[in-house]
């Protein structure tokens, strides 16, 4: 079944062409569909396009295909182009004439926003409470290892003393910015975009207000054409805001990728966590954060991929817009996932002690030796010459009588300011 029809049959291959796969894709916005439905079911009655009557059958058999979402038991069958057909079709099927009036003035375009926006909205305040609570982790980590030395390197060179107090709190901390671009990626979002039909609005005296109250979004999107512009502009704003939390997660990956081998031996993880080698018994792998690495890659991908689809298309809707579809729905479900197993491995990651009168640590302090110098009334540039001196000709010896190990570690004042930050 297809919400249009014409007097001839369209060739196989140009339909299998065009359909692709949403079938399976429209089975994440399938509640969000029968949502915006019944939503527009009421508004129908209530500006008395259909009878109150007629609106309560349409509900109740939304209810039902609501329950089989929910259940699991919903199917798109290869009979249909999409979600919306197979919703329109089930209607029809228990309701005759009635079930076909769900299409009274609205298009598949304006069907297909409201279900994608509905489907952000949700899920990015899905995400928001997932980053959240990997923010708590982070926190609850610098808490107990602030003042656990962690060498700070710059160039991959051994540079000044850190902690992995700092380290935890550092990304903590970045995650409050990507929370930020999130919370405005639902702001965008969260404009109603329903009764703009296919971009031009309907001759129907519709209630838009209606439909944006009933479907509990902060306002509408005034302008039809406006809201038909969005499809696109909503996928690049939302591939940004992913693409930030992703380059964090990526960075922290990478991280702990280069801390787990030998040459540095910060960290390490239960072997439960870990996979080994085929020909290499010793070998434990930080495969799982590896495959974070990659994925986060993949996701921050995704933005130049949405704007090459739409970079220069003119207004109104173009059929490139259903590439749109999978990659964004696919990129929030990957995002998720990588949460989920990210903060379920952190929590279990084995923090070593490290020598620090290891030789290749003998660096470390040298900017605490000229400060040293500094605070017993040496010029600054005077000192920084006499260090410099002292390492080039190999005198240099750490000063261990007053270490500003200090600088390298974050205190509870700090912790809670950051947290602070999350929460205003």
């Amino acid at each position: 079944m297809k919400l249009w029809k014409k007097e001839f049959s369209l060739d196989k291959a140009i339909e299998n062409f065009t359909v692709g796969n949403d079938r399976e894709i429209d089975l994440h916005i399938a509640k969000y569909d029968v949502i915006a439905s019944k939503a527009h079911a009421k508004m129908l009655a209530s500006v008395k396009i259909i009878p109150e009557e007629e609106s309560e059958l349409l509900i109740q058999e939304l209810n039902v295909l609501l329950e089989q979402i929910e259940n699991e038991t919903f199917v798109i069958e290869h009979d249909f182009e999409d979600v919306h057909s197979k919703i329109e079709y089930e209607l029809t099927k228990k309701l005759g004439e009635v079930g076909k009036k769900i299409h009274t003035a609205r298009s598949r375009n304006d069907q297909v926003l409201v279900a994608l926006q509905l489907y952000y909205k949700h899920e990015i305040r899905f995400i928001i409470e997932k980053v959240k609570s990997l923010f708590s982790t982070l926190i609850s980590l610098a808490e107990t290892h602030q003042h656990k030395l962690l060498p700070g390197y710059t160039h991959l060179q051994v540079a000044m003393p850190s902690s992995f107090g700092l380290w935890f709190s550092a990304y903590a901390e970045t995650l409050v910015d990507d929370i930020e671009l999130l919370k405005a990626t639902l702001k965008i979002v969260d404009q109603n975009p329903l009764g703009s039909a296919a971009g031009y609005g309907s001759s129907f005296p519709i209630d838009r207000d209606f439909t944006t109250k009933a479907l509990e979004f902060s306002t509408l999107k005034y302008n039809v054409v406006a809201a038909q512009m969005a499809r696109g502009k909503n996928e690049r704003i939302l591939a940004s805001s992913l693409g930030n939390l992703a380059n964090t997660l990526s960075k922290f990956s990478m991280d702990i990728c280069l801390y787990m081998s030998q040459n540095f031996g910060f960290v390490s993880f239960p072997d439960e966590l870990t996979t080994g080698s085929s020909i290499m018994p010793h070998k434990k792998n930080p495969d799982v954060f590896e495959l974070i690495r990659g994925k986060c890659n993949q996701i921050q991908a995704l933005q130049t991929e949405m704007l090459l689809l739409t970079n220069n298309l003119p207004s109104g809707y173009h059929r490139d817009y259903q590439l749109l579809k999978e990659n964004s729905i696919k990129a929030i479900e990957n995002t998720k996932l990588i949460l989920d197993i990210f903060n379920y491995s952190i929590q279990q990651i084995i923090v070593k002690d490290i020598d620090i009168n290891d030789n290749k640590y003998k660096y470390l302090f040298t900017v605490d030796n000229i400060n040293n110098l500094v605070t017993s009334g040496m010029p600054f540039r005077e000192a920084y010459l006499k260090i410099s001196s002292e390492v080039e000709n190999g005198t240099y010896t750490p000063d261990t009588s007053k270490k500003h190990t200090h600088l390298g570690s974050v205190n509870n004042l700090a912790l809670k300011q950051i947290q602070d930050k999350l929460k205003s």
